[in-house]
């Protein structure tokens, strides 16, 4: 007689799928996980119990193939074929009934338990190597940025020393120039005569700082003509030193990054929480 063919029956709540092993012609039932298993697991495990299956793959009722990624839970919900070596099995599975809603809510909070105690005793490892990497790379870093800090610092300093005698120097002149009128004004010529020349001095001060809006397009502000200033001097002094201001920042944005990634990081490891929750609270 004819061996039956594939039949599947639930037992304690799992799905047991009962098949004929082709070379042994024996009936052999196989237990599955359905929100664990997937297609290719089962497929595996069926080609290990009999050596002799060379072909075994399922189908869905319209022909197309079933991913060996699927979960068997999704696959049990409607009928498909299952195709050992050259013979195709009709399968359906017996329909379950359906769970309260209930108990249906039951089932997530316990996978959601489950997913919990995954990350709880995955995660801290995960991140204790993380950390030892970022650590490593900030040791990295900070190895790198050390002779550049030093050559920005020496740089830095003297940009900020001829910045800061040019505001003297500037200083200086007005006060110079204050004097000068003061000295044709009342000991030279008269206050008739200096009026016309103190006018156009103040002109030509006011297309002055029309010619550096011209050329800067910002206002004649003295905290930013300073910084101006200083970057003129800074940049123009980089260059004589062979300082790469460019990769300088590179490395200082990387550090900042990797500091950053370590600080949440750690965060986590301190509560006892996983990532997504921190940021979700963030």
């Amino acid at each position: 007689l004819p061996l039956p063919g594939v039949t599947i029956n639930y037992r304690h709540g799992l799905p047991v799928i009962t098949l004929t092993l082709p070379t042994r012609s024996e009936r052999c039932w196989f237990t599955v996980k359905p929100m664990v298993t997937t297609v290719g697991a089962f497929l595996q495990d069926v080609q290990k119990e009999d050596k002799g299956i060379e072909r075994a793959e399922v189908f869905a009722t319209d022909g197309s193939k079933v991913s060996d990624a699927t979960l068997m839970e999704i696959l049990l919900m409607n009928d498909f074929k299952l195709v050992i070596n050259n013979t195709a099995y009709s399968v359906s599975p017996p329909v379950k009934d359906k769970l309260s809603s209930e108990h249906a809510t039951e089932m997530e909070d316990i996978k959601s338990l489950v997913h919990r105690l995954f990350v709880a005793l995955h995660l801290e490892d995960h991140q204790i190597r993380k950390e030892r990497e970022l650590l490593r790379k900030l040791d990295h870093l900070k190895e790198e940025l050390l002779p550049l800090e030093q050559m920005n610092a020496r740089i830095t300093h003297s940009a900020d020393a001829k910045t800061s005698r040019l505001l003297w120097v500037g200083l200086a002149l007005m006060s110079t120039q204050g004097g000068a009128l003061a000295w044709l004004t009342w000991w030279v010529y008269s206050w008739d005569i200096m009026e016309p020349v103190t006018y156009f001095i103040t002109y030509g001060s006011a297309m002055a700082f029309y010619a550096y809006f011209l050329l800067t397009k910002q206002d004649y502000v003295y905290l930013d003509a300073k910084d101006r200033q200083f970057l003129h001097y800074f940049y123009r002094k980089s260059k004589t030193q062979h300082f790469n201001v460019e990769r300088y920042n590179k490395l200082k944005d990387d550090l900042a990054e990797a500091e950053e990634s370590l600080r949440r990081l750690r965060q986590p490891l301190h509560l006892r929480l996983p990532i997504q929750e921190i940021n979700d609270k963030d």
